[in-house]
């Protein structure tokens, strides 16, 4: 069975705690999230270091390897998306199709320690970005392509909430 793509909009956990992983988006700022990534990133690399970093609990869910691509990924697009908001309020951002980035990367087939080596410089690097926002910056807007607005601040916490659930699927 293939991997069924999440088709969800789950822009809901901006206004309310997420009922599966707990996490709760209210009053954090980007340089929470930055905080909270140096709390995320060794946990990150304790995944790709599990015997079953390969393995799908079942057919139609990514494996442990798989998620972690994803998340090297998410920290590539949100830092290019908060660039633009800080660059140009009313930023636009391009599309991305995480489930064929996934298939045109083949991230079941990846090799864990290049991911893992990834996935902390791309960690580093979105942390850094989060955490030299300014105050004066958080209610620039961005627009993503199926009509979600963001501020700095719901982009933020938007952003850490996917590296978060994504902690909590792969939980061991």
């Amino acid at each position: 069975m293939a991997i069924i793509p999440d088709t969800k909009d789950w822009t809901w956990v901006l206004d309310r705690p997420c009922p599966e992983c707990g996490f709760d988006a209210d009053s954090l700022t980007p340089q929470d999230v930055a905080r909270r990534l140096d709390t995320a990133l060794p946990r990150w690399d304790a995944v790709l270091g599990r015997d079953d970093v390969l393995e799908r609990p079942d057919s139609s869910t990514w494996s442990p390897l798989e998620y972690a691509y994803h998340v090297r990924d998410l920290f590539e697009v949100f830092r290019r998306r908060l660039g633009l908001m800080l660059a140009e309020d009313g930023a636009r951002f391009e599309d991305w199709d995480q489930d064929a980035t996934a298939a045109e990367k083949a991230y079941a087939d990846a090799d864990p320690a290049v991911v893992r080596e990834e996935l902390a410089e791309q960690g580093g690097l979105i942390r850094d970005a989060f955490a030299g926002v300014p105050e004066d910056a958080y209610e620039r807007r961005g627009l993503r392509s199926n009509g979600s607005e963001f501020t700095v601040l719901t982009l933020a916490r938007y952003f850490l909430h996917d590296v978060e659930h994504h902690l909590y699927d792969v939980r061991g």
